[in-house]
């Protein structure tokens, strides 16, 4: 693979103009198409096989009229203090913003809250509720005007009114503050690592690229595809990390190349050939993993699993091809304004000079823990460990409309619907009673509707609604307790348990749904596939990395690391997003269980981007000992030549995943601190202290493979190694061929 690479590294330099062409065309087209595509819609979480979502495709079949309306918003009123909403002037004000929404031409029908019994036991609270014929993303701005202006004069008569319901809900949008000033960071270590501001506009200039092309084509796919605003923010979010970083490790080899004396265009060609060996690797393990999500069976986070693989494989793509065309652009100019003078000068020569000054800050570290790898080892892991306790507390969720900052006024909607109807009336659950099977659907239905009113926890029961062919009832069970409770999780269950009672004396299907009964079973599939996930990502790591490293202990060093990395995120999540542990300072409000997707997600994406700094830090190590470096030698060199670039990555990373914790939507803030987190420690702790502190005990047992997997396992070559064979050691600037090559101005 590495000749291969090398060649079209090569390739691609000297077609600089045709592969920065098709580049930009395929930048336009995604824009364009971005740009003419409809709107893509923000659907509910669904899980096929469970009970909720059997519940949701009867309802389809047997209600379809009640399910075919478009969006919905609830005006919520509150009487001034001392007050009731029943007054005769709190009254007249509540039926004139009803009736101002009635005449709406996306509306289908306005509640009137006296007449629909709407209205708070005290008298302090009503609501409306406002059907739309349209959903959420369809609305027009005259609507939402409507809706607004309906608020706004309620207000002026002193009452509280604030708004609910899907008709609010937004795409959340990229490009905010906090996004920016992560870019921005990643910017200024571009620099400090390359010492050069060329260098570094590159790497920002093609990982740009490739999220630019990402993010439109998953924009111009939302509608037809059923892509979210998630899915495109995901895509962004990682392909701009590893487009950054991919760029970062072949600009640093061809960098490294062209200081030995190497012709530009020779340079390019091995850079890509090396680093660009491992950048594959490295994206096809982000890849697989994030492939892997669709075997969980939710439909959203398969489609979030395959745009952020989409973004990582179109990253590398730009690394392998506009990387090496832009170094044919600018030439010399890559390289530091010190190395640029020497090369003028004729001071170059196209073998390694020996490290004779001073080491490097990475050179200095690894012989500190080569020194002491067992304190250094106990301390890592023991850190790691007590930051992983919290893990032990997990409780998964689906963020709703609790979640929300009270500065918005889907918050206090909902804060005044639990004042004025309970905690659990913004989470009711829907009971679907199938009476096909049942000989006398009126004594059926009666006995669910009595079996689910005894349950201890529901706070009442609606009457039942029969299907047109009367052949299905439904149901309202409000719970005492809020949506995000544990005790209406519990409730849940007693419901269904006592249902199969009903079910078996009468012969009807009795289900349970609606969107809190969906979050339940959805956070308990995620709960059960966690482990087989995590096994699966495991044994993966562990095959891939015996087959590039050709060790035993190395990749099972490397798994139990990325295991260490993966607890202690989730120990972040958890003292933040559910114990308030500093959630002033990112803006969290209102704490909870972790959003129930992002474990897995977080698995699959921090295996693979762990997998790249395990590469990127060994391949170096490994390349020095089969070259006949004593073991302790091959862990110096490795961070000699690959511990700058490596920490300059994560950080890097860590800043672009940070940008994203200011935006507003639950899913993306939980998303950034875990994925920043885990960088952090993967990179900070385990490759940087664990990683050597295990291989200076181990020594040259490190790298032992059994003679059996060594003549069966296939030799993919990540270190270049033949390339050093095949490909002859040509084409320094000291060549009068070389000179005449345009590699740009100084």
């Amino acid at each position: 693979m590495a000749v291969l690479l090398y060649r079209i590294g090569r390739w691609a330099f000297r077609r600089r103009r045709l592969v920065g062409g098709v580049w930009l065309g395929a930048l336009v087209l995604a824009v364009a198409a971005a740009a003419l595509a409809p709107a893509g819609e923000e659907e509910d979480l669904s899980m096929p096989g469970t009970e909720s979502q059997k519940a949701f495709d009867l309802l389809d079949e047997r209600f379809p009229q009640s399910n075919s309306q478009g969006a919905e918003a609830r005006l919520v009123f509150r009487a001034p203090d001392g007050e009731r909403v029943t007054a005769r002037d709190n009254r007249a004000a509540v039926e004139d913003a009803v009736g101002s929404l009635d005449r709406g031409a996306q509306v289908a029908s306005a509640t009137d809250p006296y007449e629909s019994g709407a209205v708070s036991e005290d008298g302090t609270i009503a609501y409306s509720t406002i059907t739309y014929t349209a959903d959420a993303v369809d609305l027009t701005e005259a609507s939402k005007d409507d809706l607004a202006n309906a608020a706004r004069g309620a207000r002026e008569t002193g009452l509280t009114v604030e708004i609910g319901g899907s008709a609010l809900d937004a795409e959340e949008e990229p490009g905010g503050t906090t996004e920016l000033v992560g870019v921005a960071v990643a910017a200024v270590v571009l620099v400090l690592a390359l010492g050069s501001l060329v260098a570094a506009g590159l790497s920002l200039l093609t990982a740009f690229v490739g999220v630019a092309i990402a993010f439109g084509l998953v924009s111009a796919l939302a509608a037809p595809l059923g892509l979210t605003s998630t899915v495109a923010i995901l895509a962004l979010m990682l392909g701009l990390a590893v487009g950054i970083d991919y760029a970062l490790f072949i600009t640093s080899r061809f960098r490294h190349e062209s200081a030995l004396g190497r012709a530009p265009e020779e340079a390019a060609g091995r850079a890509v050939g090396t680093a660009g060996s491992a950048v594959v690797f490295a994206g096809a393990t982000v890849f697989i993993a994030l492939v892997g999500l669709g075997v969980v069976g939710i439909p959203e986070l398969t489609k979030m699993g395959l745009g952020g693989a989409g973004a990582v494989a179109l990253a590398v793509l730009v690394a392998l091809t506009l990387v090496p065309a832009l170094f044919g652009f600018f030439g010399r100019r890559m390289l530091p304004r010190a190395v640029r003078k020497a090369m003028r000068s004729g001071d170059v020569s196209p073998r390694p000079v020996p490290d004779t000054g001073r080491p490097g800050l990475g050179a200095r570290w690894a012989r500190f823990v080569l020194r002491r790898p067992v304190p250094v080892l106990m301390i890592a892991g023991l850190g790691l460990g007590a930051v992983a306790l919290p893990a032990l507390s997990l409780e998964l969720g689906l963020p709703g409309d609790e979640s929300k900052s009270v500065e918005t006024t889907q918050r206090r909607a909902y804060d005044l619907l639990s004042e004025g109807f309970g905690p659990g009336f913004n989470g009711p659950l829907t009971v679907v009673v199938d009476t096909a099977g049942s000989g006398d659907v009126r004594a059926t239905t009666d006995l669910v509707v009595k079996t689910v009113r005894d349950v201890d926890g529901v706070a009442s029961v609606g009457d039942p609604v029969l299907s047109r062919g009367a052949d299905t009832a439904v149901l309202t069970a409000v719970p005492e307790t809020a949506p995000n409770s544990g005790t209406t999780k519990d409730l849940v269950h007693t419901i269904r348990s006592a249902a199969s009672d009903v079910e078996a004396d009468t012969g009807a299907d009795v289900l349970v749904t609606g969107s809190t009964a969906m979050n339940i079973d959805i956070s308990q599939a995620m709960s059960d596939a966690l482990l087989p996930y995590l096994t699966v990502v495991i044994g993966l790591a562990v095959l891939l990395l015996t087959v590039v490293f050709r060790s035993v202990l190395v990749p099972v060093k490397a798994a139990l690391g990325f295991l260490l990395s993966v607890g202690a995120a989730f120990g972040v999540l958890v003292a933040v997003f559910q114990w308030g542990w500093a959630a002033d300072l990112i803006g969290i409000e209102q704490t909870g269980p972790v959003m129930s997707l992002m474990p897995i997600l977080i698995i699959g994406i921090v295996f693979g981007l762990a997998m790249d700094y395990e590469v990127f830090l060994l391949t170096r190590m490994r390349e020095a000992y089969v070259h006949g470096a004593a073991p302790g030698d091959a862990v110096v060199n490795g961070f000699r030549h690959s511990g700058r670039v490596v920490a300059a990555a994560a950080i890097i990373m860590i800043s672009v995943f940070a940008g994203f914790i200011g935006m507003s939507s639950p899913t993306i803030q939980t998303m950034g601190v875990g994925l920043a987190a885990a960088v952090a420690f993967d990179a900070f702790v385990v490759r940087m202290a664990i990683a050597p502190a295990v291989l200076a005990l181990l020594g040259r047992r490190a790298w032992w493979l059994p003679r059996i997997l060594d003549r069966v396992l296939p030799n993919v070559d990540i270190e270049g190694e033949a390339l050093s064979r095949q490909v002859p050691d040509r084409a320094t600037e000291s060549d009068p061929a070389v000179r005449r090559l345009p590699v740009g101005r100084d």
